[in-house]
């Protein structure tokens, strides 16, 4: 039996979140034996015939043309995330993958500049999978201060914030609403799933969390999609105590696959001054590091 494949798996949970009620369908028949509406329930509201959307949803059928796509999506009351993401698994489907090992990502001279513009604020530049690239003393204390500083230098031994949040203690504990923060960074990695289906590394992330935390597979499991653009969050950080951030999603101008994630405090808030005393206990720690985590080069005068 063909396995319906992503575009298919992404059009069951969608239909399945849905009731008749929610789409002004009087529901008449029989109990119903499925989650959320029937195949040929969405068939009627996109205007298209039952058997064409259900070779769709089995993998059957790749063409789906951008007018049929944009029936069913609002059939499916899809919003503007969602609806982006289906149409890239559609063109994904359209063509065989080719699975190649990506090169490891590098961090362009601008951003790390970037990186250390910001020195003022914890700040973490992530690539593409969610692997840590760089990031400053104060976003490394604030996120992930058990882990080596220097670690990101090393294509290696990047640390995985997707990663860290659903297998490492510390992350469980550092969020006081750890589920918010995991369903966010899941809805997040299935936009980045859908931009790139080729993907090996990423296909290999995925696999260890379905393995390793039944958590993952359970949000994986509702296909959110959910961009991490600015979300607020509550820590109970081990050395400073609880702080509230806003963590804001930064794009990259010549790195379209990096983010700069950056962690604010309104002015004069007891979350600023815990982020004052972090900034000072780095501070430090750290005397022979500079702000972006990088050893400092000896002084040399002209």
């Amino acid at each position: 039996m063909t396995e319906p494949g992503p575009l298919g798996t992404f059009l069951q949970a969608r239909r399945a979140r849905l009731r008749p009620a929610d789409v002004g369908l009087r529901d008449l028949g029989p109990r119903r034996r499925v989650a959320g509406l029937r195949r040929e329930e969405v068939a009627q509201l996109a205007g298209v015939s039952v058997s064409y959307y259900a070779r769709l949803e089995q993998g059957l059928s790749r063409g789906a043309s951008a007018e049929v796509l944009g029936a069913i999506a609002r059939a499916l009351q899809l919003d503007a995330p969602e609806r982006e993401h289906l149409d890239r698994l559609a063109g994904a489907a359209r063509h065989t993958p080719r699975l190649r090992r990506p090169r490891p990502e590098k961090l362009a001279d601008e951003t790390r500049d970037l990186l250390r513009a910001v020195d003022g604020v914890p700040a973490i530049v992530l690539g593409r999978r969610t692997d840590v690239l760089a990031w400053n003393a104060l976003g490394h204390a604030l996120l992930a201060g058990h882990l080596d500083l220097l670690g990101p230098d090393d294509p290696a031994r990047r640390p995985n914030m997707t990663r860290i949040l659903f297998l490492d203690p510390h992350c469980r504990e550092l969020y006081t609403n750890w589920t918010h923060k995991a369903r966010a960074v899941v809805g997040n990695l299935r936009i980045a799933v859908g931009r790139h289906p080729d993907d090996p590394l990423l296909a290999e992330l995925i696999g260890e969390l379905t393995m390793k935390s039944p958590e993952f597979v359970a949000l994986w499991a509702d296909h959110r999609v959910e961009p991490c653009d600015a979300a607020s969050y509550e820590l109970h950080h081990p050395v400073v105590g609880s702080v509230t951030v806003t963590q804001q999603t930064l794009s990259v101008a010549r790195s379209p696959d990096q983010a700069l994630i950056v962690c604010t405090t309104p002015a004069g808030s007891s979350s600023e001054e815990a982020l004052a005393l972090l900034r000072q206990v780095t501070d430090d720690r750290t005397p022979h590091a500079n702000s972006a985590g990088v050893s400092k080069e000896p002084t040399r005068h002209f």
